[in-house]
């Protein structure tokens, strides 16, 4: 950067537009910049996240007192559980899912709004944990047979520390634009010729 003097006394600096690529001019400084909407959006969905309160089992305890007092989600933006899908945009799986279940929760999935995601917590619920034998009917081996799972939270059960963690990876996924493919979705592009 070179200077100039200017009336003798005071000198500006003189700045090359080599030095200024990828910069805010001086004068512009202060006004807002633009972003792309999507990103603005993304943002916003990112930090007003509502989870659905449902569990299953066990990992349930662990949701709630995620969402109590010492932990508070209401932090992280995402401390308001929803009593309907309708008014939810995260489901947070935490515990085993039965066969039984996997109706009402593909029924549940369905009436959430979009987007939606989806988080999986804990060992039962990602791959069907202890309960996972051969030849077993009564579990799902996983809640991606089931909806397209965005945040995997290993454990058994998983702290509330973890969810906390499981949540903020899923605003830093949301704010970059991400979105989980559902393993009907990955076959479809697995199985096409190239």
């Amino acid at each position: 950067m070179n200077t100039v003097k200017s009336g003798g006394s005071v000198s500006l600096p003189v700045v090359t537009a080599k030095e200024m690529e990828g910069q805010i001019p001086i004068e512009a400084s202060p006004f807002v910049r633009f972003a792309v909407l999507e990103d603005l959006l993304n943002a916003a969905r990112a930090n007003s996240l509502w989870p659905l309160t449902f569990g299953l089992a066990c990992c349930a305890i662990e949701m709630m007192a995620a969402g109590a007092s010492k932990y508070d989600l209401d932090r992280f933006g995402a401390g308001v559980f929803r009593p309907s899908a309708r008014q939810a945009d995260v489901m947070i799986f935490a515990g085993t899912i039965s066969r039984k279940m996997g109706p009402v929760i593909q029924q549940l999935w369905d009436q959430m709004p979009s987007p939606k995601w989806a988080i999986a917590m804990g060992g039962c619920t990602i791959d069907g944990g202890p309960f996972k034998y051969p030849n077993q009917y009564a579990i799902y081996e996983g809640a991606d047979h089931l909806v397209p799972v965005d945040v995997y939270i290993p454990g058994c059960p998983p702290r509330p520390e973890a969810l906390i963690a499981g949540i903020l990876s899923l605003q830093e996924k949301i704010k970059k634009g991400e979105k989980a493919v559902s393993t009907t979705q990955a076959a479809l592009v697995e199985e096409k010729p190239s």
